[in-house]
């Protein structure tokens, strides 16, 4: 399957509000996987179906970032 893929770092710092916002797409059978795979030391990962695709909250070293898979 293909998908868009929406990755939304959230920024810890005190001074800066922005947020680090990426778009890609991407062609996997096993999102799970990807997922892992762009995250091997992620402390945890949260998986909720969404319509038309999956989101993803991973947190790794104190920085959570979420993935939002939309199926093209």
């Amino acid at each position: 399957m293909e998908y868009e893929v929406i990755r939304d770092i959230k920024n810890q710092c005190k001074n800066n509000s922005m947020r680090d916002i990426f778009f890609e797409e991407i062609e996997t059978d096993d999102p799970d996987k990807w997922i892992r795979e762009q995250e091997p030391f992620a402390d945890s990962y949260e998986r909720e179906d969404i319509p038309g695709g999956i989101r993803y909250t991973v947190n790794a070293k104190g920085i959570p970032t979420i993935y939002s898979l939309t199926e093209i």
